[in-house]
């Protein structure tokens, strides 16, 4: 599916940016993992994920940024972020990870948001000028090629996206090329919980279950090896929350909905660490 599902993410998300920022706020609420057309919301953060952001949190935002969140879980709260550190968020969207961030990281500090949307990275941008915050940066470019120098970050966090690309061992290497020695990767995402070969194929197929947040997931032992592959120590994935398939769009047949029951989905934090040693 390679070049045309990149592109049917791409359409996607520059939907839920144009739908974000106009008069009537998200299309899909804070969510657009699983959520439905329209002006349904099939599913919110909060339902999808063990720990998602607090009052306090949202509090701390435009409204449009908390409500083009379109994420799996908190990140921000999994990376444990310090002033003075420098982080990498893999698909900023509208820039709540990265904003979030930006106030951790202060002073000294700076957040990157890398994003192949233009209209995500407009929305971001706006956001960053409506929150005052001048240690954040948004970056145009793909998470398979992320174009800053190598051990530049100390923390790569994402949210939701990684499970996107069709090429994971490669965002995972450029994740590995990019953090300082001793650099923390803690990404919140999407797992399936057994095998996707014993998923059928027309599941695996579905375009909407891809841009959905679903079928392009890893399962959970395969996201370990990768990690561990690239060179990354301390790896573990953890699952916060299984995902019910009537909550899940594309799922439009009872088989599919079954499909998903016998091979779960389900949000997780994930963790690892770069050696000290580790090569730029």
């Amino acid at each position: 599916m390679g070049e045309d599902l990149r592109e049917s993410v791409r359409e996607k998300y520059a939907e839920l940016a144009v739908a974000a920022g106009g008069e009537g706020g998200s299309c899909c609420g804070p969510s657009s993992c699983g959520c439905g057309s329209g002006k349904e919301v099939a599913v919110r953060v909060s339902d999808l994920s063990g720990k998602s952001y607090s009052e306090v949190e949202r509090e701390e935002l435009p409204l449009l940024a908390a409500e083009a969140s379109l994420g799996c879980g908190n990140p921000v709260a999994l990376a444990d972020l310090s002033p003075g550190e420098v982080v990498l968020d893999l698909g900023g969207g509208g820039g709540i990870d990265v904003l979030l961030s930006a106030r951790r990281v202060a002073p000294g500090g700076k957040a990157y948001g890398l994003d192949m949307t233009d209209e995500m990275l407009e929305l971001a941008r706006r956001n960053r000028a409506e929150a005052g915050v001048e240690n954040a940066e948004f970056l145009k470019g793909e998470i398979e090629a992320v174009p800053l120098p190598d051990a530049h970050v100390d923390v790569v966090i994402s949210n939701c996206v990684v499970n996107l690309s069709t090429d994971k061992a490669r965002v995972i290497s450029e994740a590995f090329r990019v953090l300082k020695p001793g650099g923390r990767f803690a990404v919140s995402d999407v797992v399936f919980l057994g095998s996707k070969g014993d998923l059928p194929q027309e599941v695996l197929e579905t375009v909407g279950l891809w841009t959905g947040c679903v079928v392009g997931a890893l399962e959970k032992e395969e996201y370990e090896g990768l990690l561990a592959a690239a060179g990354f120590e301390d790896v573990s994935v953890v699952v916060t929350n299984v995902h019910e398939p009537e909550m899940v769009e594309g799922l439009d047949t009872e088989e599919k909905r079954d499909a998903l029951r016998r091979v779960p989905a389900a949000s997780a934090f994930v963790r690892a660490r770069k050696p000290e040693g580790g090569r730029g």
